[in-house]
């Protein structure tokens, strides 16, 4: 018969005293062995040195981005969504971020994202951040709404169907999908219904209401997702926001609605939690959202309880021209971080390599890296980098013989 494990420090579950991830100085034993080569650099790597966003010390710079994985029904969370940022947590990852998760049915992006709309949905949610804490991981979750690119199918079917939408036989809200204007984003999409006032604040209202059940999870940051095409940053863009009325128009007009949430959710958030907002910094295409919108956007943020802009781009306009290649997003951070003092940034894209995340936080040009699929392929990949740039971390005690050796040590 099974054991019955009553304490989580039963089988070196708890280990958030001493977490994986965490830089410690390695041991005679450890150094003789060939786990490292001798003391820690002094100063840490940037990397490595931990930083504290009001209540939640985070004890390294590379943390998880909110990656979705079309793995829900009803928006429950399940055992796969336990396994997957468990992984995580005892591999090392500062700060994981769940993925976005729909405040309300119709703000998911497909019938089988995570969702946050009701207070069935706290149970599972805080299962995950439970275990994630045993391991000493920050746990955030992205808050989001798709908006006019919802109900769509999810990433694995691409390719096997004319269009992305999702019919409401198999799940999807064709009736209830909207948006700032109605703009489809291409042809490909449902054309969304012109949002009314009332549609807004109900809107803004469920944002608030996701925070609560956040906190009630256990979470200890959030992140708004104002990113990508989907409600938040389609106010802002004015590609697909061409309202006439007090949401549209001038660039004051389209913060607006993204504003008004950022108070609603900090007036209910507790005070001692870190508040993050994902943001598009570009459309990549002429006429559009822009890196000097961000920075203005930024300030306007850093007055309203924001702690930390994470910087992407693009999503919102099929004619974007975006140039990808490794860090291509980084500089956009870093003019929010030059630009707008007291504010923390965040940057993210096609960082794949230790060095990458060393330059960037030694550099100055983000105080914190959002690594997303090369986590996907390498869940290990704080341990990883730590062996790279030199650095002995701690190991969760059940992988502990697994430790990578120097370069000069016998396998």
């Amino acid at each position: 018969m099974s054991p019955t494990i009553t304490k989580s420090h039963e089988y070196y579950q708890d280990q958030a005293n001493l977490s994986p991830g965490t830089a410690i100085e390695p041991s005679a034993s450890a150094i003789a062995q060939g786990f490292a080569q001798g003391p820690n650099p002094s100063p840490l790597p940037k990397a490595f040195q931990p930083l504290t966003i009001r209540g939640s010390t985070i004890k390294n710079r590379i943390w998880v981005s909110p990656m979705c994985t079309y793995s829900s029904e009803d928006g429950f969370a399940t055992d796969f969504h336990l396994a997957h940022y468990s992984q995580y947590a005892m591999h090392g990852a500062g700060l994981i971020v769940v993925e976005a998760s729909g405040v309300l049915p119709e703000g998911r992006i497909t019938p089988n994202c995570l969702g946050i709309w009701k207070d069935e949905h706290i149970e599972n949610l805080s299962r995950i951040v439970n275990h994630a804490h045993k391991y000493g991981a920050v746990m955030g979750i992205q808050l989001g709404h798709s908006g006019r690119k919802g109900s769509t199918i999810p990433m694995h079917l691409y390719g096997t169907r004319a269009t992305f939408h999702s019919a409401e036989s198999e799940g999807g809200w064709p009736n209830n999908v909207y948006g700032p204007s109605p703009i489809a984003y291409d042809d490909q999409h449902y054309t969304p219904r012109e949002m009314t006032i009332a549609d807004i604040n109900a809107a803004q209202q469920a944002f608030a209401d996701a925070a609560v059940r956040a906190d009630q999870a256990g979470f200890d940051v959030i992140e708004l997702h104002g990113a990508h095409g989907y409600l938040l940053f389609e106010f802002l863009s004015p590609l697909s926001n061409q309202r006439t009325d007090k949401y549209g128009g001038s660039f004051d007009n389209r913060v607006r609605f993204l504003v008004e949430t950022i108070r609603k959710v900090r007036q209910v958030w507790p005070q001692e939690k870190p508040l993050f907002v994902r943001v598009s910094a570009t459309d990549w295409v002429e006429g559009g959202w822009t890196g000097d919108d961000t920075v203005a956007l930024a300030k306007i943020m850093s007055v309203e309880g924001v702690d930390l802009i994470d910087c992407s781009t693009a999503g919102n306009d099929p004619r974007q021209n975006i140039p990808v290649g490794p860090g291509f997003q980084v500089p956009f951070a870093t003019a929010v971080k030059k630009q707008v003092p007291g504010i923390l940034t965040g940057t993210v894209g096609v960082i794949t390599k230790p060095s990458q995340v060393n330059e960037i936080t030694e550099e100055g040009k983000a105080d914190a890296v959002f690594v997303a699929r090369e986590f996907l392929r390498n869940p290990s990949f704080v341990l990883s980098a730590a062996h790279e740039l030199g650095v002995y971390v701690k190991w969760a005690n059940q992988y502990e013989r697994g430790q990578l050796k120097t370069k000069h040590s016998f396998v």
